[in-house]
């Protein structure tokens, strides 16, 4: 009987053993499903959270640049900007020759009364006084326009007794009786077609100003002298 009991204990203990085992073997595979599961979603979490960050930031980004595009000048070449520069700066030589010419009528000078002068021995009326601006440089461009349409000589006075007096309208140097003012002098004594502005000075800066003394000059029919 010992022996019988003795070989039961045994058995048991056998048979309770393996079960042990696989309780312990099925509980570590459970695990590991688990434990993937838990891996997976953090990294669903993770790869989410990055592409609404990423999303943001393209609208953040896009938003910039449609309001930076708004606000981007438009692109002028150099021709467009010398052309705007150019029309800047004869506007506002014109508005300082109007301004010029106000101050001059204010004063006494009066174009009409200039234009309509008689003279005290001929009593003639002056028709039209045609001034051609010109510089001291310009001396090849006066013998051209010479050679073209305005006559010379006996001509010229015989135009002049008409009422039509043309003249090369010009200042004087910044260095007075220089040579510039000399050559202009010694011209003039050739041609006589000159009106000398003596209280002008010659430069491109000045051309309001000299517009104002041409129109506030005197000019008689048959004069041989600039003033």
């Amino acid at each position: 009987m010992e022996t019988l009991a003795s070989a039961m204990r045994r058995e048991n203990r056998r048979s309770k053993a393996p079960s042990s085992s696989s309780v312990a073997t099925a509980l570590a595979s459970g695990r590991v499903p688990l434990v993937m599961a838990f891996l997976s979603c953090l990294a669903w979490l993770y790869v989410a959270g990055r592409l609404w960050q990423d999303a943001q930031t393209r609208a953040i980004l896009s938003g910039f640049l449609e309001k930076s595009s708004g606000s981007v000048p438009k692109v002028l070449s150099v021709e467009d900007k010398l052309r705007n520069l150019g029309c800047k700066a004869i506007g506002s030589k014109i508005v300082e020759a109007e301004m010029d010419l106000t101050k001059a009528k204010s004063e006494g000078y009066l174009w009409g009364n200039r234009t309509a002068a008689v003279d005290s021995d001929k009593k003639k009326q002056l028709l039209a006084v045609i001034g051609v601006y010109t510089g001291f440089g310009s001396r090849l461009k006066r013998n051209v326009f010479r050679g073209s349409w305005m006559p010379r000589g006996d001509a010229l006075k015989k135009l002049e007794e008409k009422g039509v007096v043309i003249r090369f309208v010009i200042g004087r140097s910044a260095n007075r009786g220089d040579s510039l003012d000399r050559n202009i002098d010694d011209e003039n004594r050739q041609t006589k077609d000159f009106l000398i502005l003596e209280s002008q000075e010659e430069a491109a800066e000045e051309l309001p100003s000299k517009a104002k003394f041409f129109f506030s000059a005197e000019l008689k029919p048959g004069m041989q002298n600039s003033m």
